[in-house]
């Protein structure tokens, strides 16, 4: 349980939006779900998530959203919090620090208002590049997220804080996370490497949900939260991963302590619990190859005729992007030829970066070069992690800016 008066609070946001998308707000319905079940009131429980899968026109059933194979509706009864154009990294952050001041929204400004005995859980779900996880239409950066951990630290607005963090390379968001601070974080990858999709839905024609986030809820729903630990659910993950590396940062007393102190509230009435089924993984995905296999289903299950060239064009696109990306990340990383230190960042170069002068390169590439919100170059974080190491090898933020600029004019004056 929480400190004595503590209160439980939690906050859930899926960063993306869009039907290929909708793992995300699939998986951040479900944690919602998970967290009602447990006792935790809608007072204190803050959900952001763009809110346009469950009538979108390609949802074969309306009003309706699940997160496994033949999975129950997980929609049902989510709050809406911070829908549209109100999901944004700014919002995000404000009403972490219960910032009400600070929050630009068109409905109620809802906010964790925690106090020093309270309680803390984060979970995230979307895309992410090194150092970055996506929102709509901006990115978070770590350097934003973890100054504002250390300062409701400061300001003792918590007593445990447990994040969860569904990303490629999300393990870049936690590196310089201190250990001293009562801040337990977990997440899908480590700091080089993607996250995977899982469970491919042919009628739904898009992915479910993901590989770290299924273990986890899996897990919730099926041990016994008065005695399982945070560290006992990390070995469980452990234990059925496929692909990426599951990481754990920061404090590991908080990851010690019973999963009811920070997920469990004493409920009224005993509420309505959804068994597990056992635990099958399929269809696993890496992220960034999602958008293509998406799109080779429905070109190959597709009988319009119209339709399925319509397809093959936007395939044919993707693949150009793709190929575009890669060809000015190339053109940029040879204007600074490796040097003996490359070897020292080749493997997680993340702790030595730092974190906003990586910031600045980032944003000065997205919106120079590819802006990786817009759909065709979402692929473009991937190659986030060639800025990192030239970060991380002391390359100054101002000479990477303008390799940047130059390339990227020779790029759009090539087109």
């Amino acid at each position: 349980m929480a400190a004595a008066g503590g209160k439980h609070w939690v906050m859930l946001a899926a960063g993306s939006k869009k039907w290929d998308n909708y793992r995300h707000q699939a998986d951040v319905c479900h944690a919602y779900q998970i967290m009602h079940q447990n006792g935790i009131p809608d007072s204190q429980i803050v959900v952001m998530m763009y809110d346009d899968i469950a009538y979108n026109d390609k949802n074969p059933y309306p009003g309706k959203i699940i997160n496994k194979p033949n999975g129950w509706n997980v929609y049902q009864r989510v709050p809406k919090d911070y829908t549209g154009q109100d999901v944004t990294p700014e919002n995000f952050l404000a009403v972490l620090r219960g910032d009400k001041r600070a929050v630009r929204s068109n409905g109620p400004k809802k906010v964790i208002a925690s106090g020093r005995n309270d309680t803390i859980f984060i979970y995230l779900s979307d895309h992410g590049g090194p150092g970055v996880f996506c929102f709509p239409n901006s990115p978070l950066y770590a350097s934003d997220l973890i100054a504002t951990i250390k300062q409701m630290a400061a300001d003792r607005m918590f007593s445990k804080m447990v994040i969860y963090l569904e990303a490629c390379y999300s393990g870049s968001m936690f590196t310089q996370l201190p250990s001293y601070i009562n801040v337990y974080a977990v997440t899908a990858a480590n700091p080089i490497e993607s996250s995977y999709a899982c469970y491919f839905d042919p009628v739904r024609k898009t992915y479910l949900s993901n590989e770290f986030s299924a273990v986890w809820m899996h897990h919730n729903e099926k041990c016994d939260l008065n005695k399982a630990t945070f560290q006992d659910q990390f070995g469980y993950l452990q234990k059925k991963k496929c692909h990426s590396h599951f990481c754990w940062f920061g404090d590991m007393s908080v990851g010690q302590c019973p999963i009811r102190e920070v997920l469990k509230n004493a409920p009224q009435k005993p509420p309505q619990i959804i068994k597990a089924r056992k635990l099958r993984l399929t269809d696993l995905t890496p992220t960034h190859e999602v958008p293509f296999t998406i799109l080779k289903h429905r070109i190959a299950t597709e009988t319009d005729a119209g339709k399925r060239q319509s397809l093959i064009r936007k395939q044919e696109s993707l693949y150009q992007a793709r190929a575009k990306i890669e060809r000015t990340v190339q053109a940029i990383k040879q204007r600074f030829p490796a040097g003996a230190d490359e070897d020292e960042v080749d493997g997680d170069y993340s702790t030595s970066i730092d974190l906003q002068e990586f910031k600045t390169v980032a944003e000065h590439f997205r919106t120079t070069c590819f802006d990786w919100h817009v759909e065709e170059f979402e692929i473009a974080l991937s190659y986030m992690q060639v800025f990192a190491r030239l970060c991380a090898r002391g390359v100054e933020a101002e000479r990477i800016k303008e390799a940047i600029t130059t390339v990227g004019e020779s790029s759009n004056a090539l087109q």
